[in-house]
Order: structure tokens, then sequence, then C-alpha cells
């Protein structure tokens, strides 16, 4: 599993931290996310999938 950020698109709403805070962050200042592991472990799969479910910009894309 794969995910990308279309940052052109990102708002920094931080819903995708909510769902999967191990694999997003959203430091203290930045306007966008911060993807900590693009490639994590397959057990993370149902949040990241949510994560981008929630993502009200639909920055997010998980292959």
């Amino acid at each position: 599993m794969h995910i990308t950020v279309d940052y052109s698109l990102c708002e920094g709403h931080g819903q995708c931290l909510l769902a999967a805070s191990e694999v997003f962050d959203l430091p203290d200042g930045s306007e966008q996310v911060v993807i900590l592991d693009p490639d994590p472990a397959e057990t993370c799969r149902d949040a990241v999938v949510r994560a981008a479910a929630m993502c009200p910009a639909q920055a997010l894309r998980v292959t």
C-alpha cells in the first residue's frame, strides 16, 4: 500500500490524523498534512482507507 497527498488540494483539516495518527501528522503551524509513513504496514489499511474517505478535500490517494 502506498499513500500520496495532492498538496494542491490539501487544506490541512486534519481528519486523516484523527483516523490514522500513526501514518499522518499535522505539525503545529502547518497548513498541510505530513505523511509519516508513505508505505505503512498492511495492518494499517483500514485506518488509512478511512482517513482518505474522511478527507473533505479528497487529497489522499491509497494505492
